[in-house]
């Protein structure tokens, strides 16, 4: 039997054997590309290659991507296929090979290397491609009655504007028995009879706006196929989760829970969602990903938390899931090496997440029982599923385990509205899922601007100024001869000194000027590599296409920028130093004002911490260390250390930032010439961003000397208010709290002697309606708490009866009321009765028989509905 990793190893070294550069695979989370939040397929990374966006270093490749995908979440452990973390082999061509080679060499793969008998092998083609299909008959061999021509729906990628083409899929006949029955079964059928192991886009066309095909004149191969799925071929199971790749982490969990897969379909089903699970949340935060509740964090934490969900089903309540994530990186760590590096990370992160939810749970809990108890007490026998839905979807509350406490209480849960409110969720969450585009339509524009005019040379480092020539406007969004005084405008220049916003360093701001023509720019982006563009509007004269221009970028932003970028990776070494060599960073925001770093990490940074973070870099910054950057290969810059960011794609060649001993890291960004140019560095807090995820933000230079004066100038006003000098402040203010807490507490005292006089004379005007005691008054409370102490003074003063206070401060009233248990037996209601006083005074609420609150926004009333209390209390009496 070959293993998954043999049949991986095989892969590679065969397109190897073809000419392919073998590359690592890519992040989960794609570089450069916020129109998706996971990398979901083998050719996302290599995106700007197919378009031209960006230029391959070699134009033969091959990879095994690790990918994430979930929007059939809800369909992992049901069927054979369905994953949410799975591995896609790929081989790809920008502009070098194309059908004549891709399809031969896919068959002598499956045939002859994997072994695969060729008359159970069936071939697709879309319906007009008759290249492919002389290839395949002609050259390859294929019978004519084993190539199916299917239509543009399932055999034509094309997503949009930008490069597309037609398919080609080899499929694995499974037999008979695995088919649906039907006499029409066959390829392209959806039940499990005719498998599809490989797919085969040849890019060969270019869609425009108005939906004309072009021929490229570079054409591309994008392949795809699913390891998980050619092992279960290969090792003759029935389903993806019986391959070695996912059978011996489902049975790692089954040792560790004490249940046995093939014992019960509940039990595998949660197994296979916990193996499936637990690969995916492995994998993404090895590369960077944190549990949180947005993007693709919610992603994450929705994966682990249904992981954990169905450890329940195995009698599992004790975190587990961090076990087998070990068990993943067992198993998987010699190919993804990333997994063993950061396994401490990754265990931590999910033993953490594993101990919040099991909060959450018991926050659900009690959430689920005010459901039932306002169920019973509105008479009604089930849980509204739209209710059970927000305690699965926002608490992470099993709705098994919602209907098991509701059988409990003698409920049931209304499940059709439970599955109307999911089917809701998914069509919003389908039609906010952006697909895996190749090129936006405006990026395409940008495209065909950059084959016209060139590349924009980039002087920025060297730089601030310099001549430049306008090659390119955009108006509106459409290209245009020139522009006016007043237009906002995006430029193309030939050559430019323009930082563009990259790495988290925001863009350079800089002038334009030609003559008596002037464009300030306020935002510089790179949309296509290779090309700036440079976004502002004209404040004076005309500018043309062609224009001779000259750039000045604004030096002291730069040099403010700068001192935060270099500051930044003063701060990422000291981390490390002060709380450990886990600390990664995993996200940061350079701007002239200040700057922020995202980082790894497990708890709240002390004090102490963060001071002795800011000492370390302050140390290296008065240490005057010399700033050099140095071009040289990845593999050099590894090997000296260098440090490089979670989701970064870097070339062959990098760009080295070495900041004397003290720090070594990749970067793209500008910096300072020597520490000592950064200035001050402050720390201006600390936060947490997600589970293992902390946040701190510093200002140096010009804004760390505004943060001290702002400081000095508050020291100054508290000194003034306090009546001390600067440097008695500490002290006079100890001496006025506690002369404050001596004042609090005599005044509570008071307080109280004043509330039972209160009390007292309150109790004398009760009025008795219908053989009840009844108080209605206005008390001297300043808000609800009080009131509600009020209350319950008063109930155990009164006995049996009903009581209803009301208070007016602040333009608004608030309201309670009480009946004793003896009354709210013989029907009388404490929420019924609010309920109706409420709207007198301009507002409204509710609660229990023996005790309901209100609010309003009308004081002027209050007296008013007080006196209404006794004819209501009469009222309900008499029913």
């Amino acid at each position: 039997m070959m293993t998954g990793k043999e049949i991986r190893d095989k892969y590679l070294k065969f397109f190897a054997s073809k000419g392919h550069k073998i590359l690592p695979s890519a992040s989960l989370i794609p570089h450069n590309d916020p129109s998706i939040l996971w990398t979901a397929a083998g050719m996302v990374p290599f995106k700007p290659y197919f378009t031209g966006a960006a230029k391959p270093e070699v134009t033969r490749v091959t990879t095994c991507q690790k990918c994430l995908r979930t929007p059939d979440i809800d369909s992992v452990g049901r069927t054979a296929r369905h994953h949410t973390f799975f591995e896609m082999l790929g081989n790809f061509s920008f502009g070098d090979y194309f059908k004549n080679e891709a399809i031969p060499w896919a068959w002598e793969f499956v045939t002859e290397y994997l072994g695969l008998e060729p008359d159970k092998l069936w071939i697709s083609i879309y319906e007009d491609d008759d290249e492919a299909f002389n290839i395949w008959h002609n050259k390859v061999g294929i019978p004519e009655n084993r190539i199916v021509r299917m239509g543009k729906d399932t055999n034509f990628w094309e997503i949009g504007v930008g490069p597309c083409g037609p398919c080609s899929e080899i499929y694995y006949d499974l037999g008979a028995g695995r088919g649906c029955g039907s006499p029409d079964c066959a390829v392209g059928c959806d039940c499990d009879r005719y498998l599809e192991i490989w797919n085969l886009v040849f890019i060969q066309f270019f869609r425009d706006e108005e939906g004309n095909y072009s021929p490229l004149q570079n054409k591309g191969i994008d392949t795809g196929m699913g390891l998980e799925r050619v092992a279960s071929v290969l090792q003759n199971v029935k389903t993806n989760f019986d391959t070695d790749l996912l059978r011996d982490i489902m049975d790692f969990t089954g040792d560790l829970t004490g249940k046995r897969y093939g014992s019960s379909a509940e039990v595998d089903l949660a197994l296979k969602v916990i193996a499936d699970h637990s690969r995916a949340v492995t994998f993404a935060i090895a590369d960077g990903a944190f549990p949180s509740n947005e993007g693709r964090g919610y992603v994450l934490r929705r994966l682990l938390r249904r992981a954990v969900r169905f450890g329940l089903v195995l009698g599992v309540e004790e975190p587990f899931l961090y076990k087998v994530a070990g068990a993943v990186i067992d198993k998987m760590g010699d190919t993804y090496p990333e997994l063993v590096k950061n396994s401490r990370l990754i265990t931590r992160v999910i033993r953490t997440e594993e101990e919040r939810f099991g909060e959450t749970l018991a926050q659900g809990t009690d959430i689920l029982n005010k459901l039932i108890q306002e169920a019973k007490e509105a008479g009604i026998n089930y849980i509204d599923g739209g209710q059970a839905f927000r305690l699965y979807d926002t608490y992470g509350f099993p709705v098994e385990l919602t209907q098991e406490i509701a059988a409990e209480n003698g409920l049931s849960v209304d499940e059709e509205g439970f599955t109307n409110a999911m089917e809701q969720q998914r069509q919003r969450a389908r039609s906010a899922r952006q697909e895996t585009e190749y090129l936006s339509e405006k990026a395409a524009r940008l495209k065909s601007v950059l084959d016209q005019v060139g590349e924009t040379v980039f002087v920025g480092y060297e730089t601030l100024s310099g001549k430049s020539r306008i090659k390119a406007i955009f108006a509106n969004d459409e290209v245009v001869e020139q522009a006016e005084a007043g237009q906002d405008v995006e430029l193309v220049l030939d050559i430019t000194p323009c930082y563009a916003e990259s790495g988290g360093q925001v863009s350079d701001h800089a002038k334009i000027i030609a003559e008596s023509t002037e464009v300030l720019i306020e935002e510089v982006t790179r949309p296509v590599e290779g090309l700036h563009l440079h976004r502002g509007r004209v404040t004076g004269g005309v500018i043309r296409v062609n224009d001779a221009v000259e750039v000045q970028v604004d030096a002291r932003r730069r040099m403010n920028i700068a001192r935060n970028h270099s500051a930044t990776h003063l701060l990422h070494k000291s981390l490390k130093e002060v709380l450990g060599d886990h600390v990664n960073q995993s996200g940061s925001l350079v701007t002239p004002d200040r700057l922020r770093f995202d980082f790894t990490h497990f708890a709240a940074i002390q004090p102490d911490e963060l001071a002795r973070v800011e000492k370390t870099v302050n140390d290296a910054v008065l240490s005057n260390l010399q700033v050099e950057t140095m071009e040289t290969t990845l593999d050099e810059a590894r090997s000296m250390g260098a440090m490089a960011l979670f989701d970064e794609k870097y070339g062959d060649r990098v760009r080295v930032v070495k900041m004397g001993d003290f720090s070594l890291e990749l970067c793209g960004g500008t910096h300072v010439k020597s520490t000592a140019e950064v200035g001050m560095f402050k720390l201006l807090g600390e936060s947490s961003v997600g589970s293992g995820l902390r946040r701190v933000e510093a200002v140096t230079g010009e804004g760390a000397m505004d943060y001290l004066r702002a400081k000095e100038e508050q020291l100054d006003l508290i000194a003034r208010t306090v009546r001390a000098m600067p440097h008695e402040v500490v002290h006079r203010v100890e001496t006025m709290a506690q002369e404050l807490r001596a004042l609090e507490k005599e005044a509570e005292a008071l307080r109280a002697r004043l509330a039972r006089f209160e009390v007292q004379s309150m109790l004398d005007g009760a009025r008795e309606i219908a053989g009840i005691k009844v108080l209605a008054a206005r008390t001297s409370a300043t808000d609800m708490d009080s009131l509600r102490a009020m209350l319950d003074l008063l109930r155990d003063k009164l006995g049996s009866g009903v009581i209803m206070l009301g208070t007016a401060a602040g333009g608004k009233v608030n309201l309670v009321a009480g009946v004793s248990k003896d009354l709210v037996g013989k029907g009388l209601h404490a929420g019924k009765l609010i309920k109706e006083i409420a709207p007198l005074v301009g507002g409204g609420g509710g609660g229990r028989p023996d005790m309901a609150q209100a609010g309003g926004k009308d004081p002027s009333k209050l007296d008013n509905a007080l006196e209404k209390v006794y004819a209501l209390v009469s009222k309900q009496a008499g029913q």
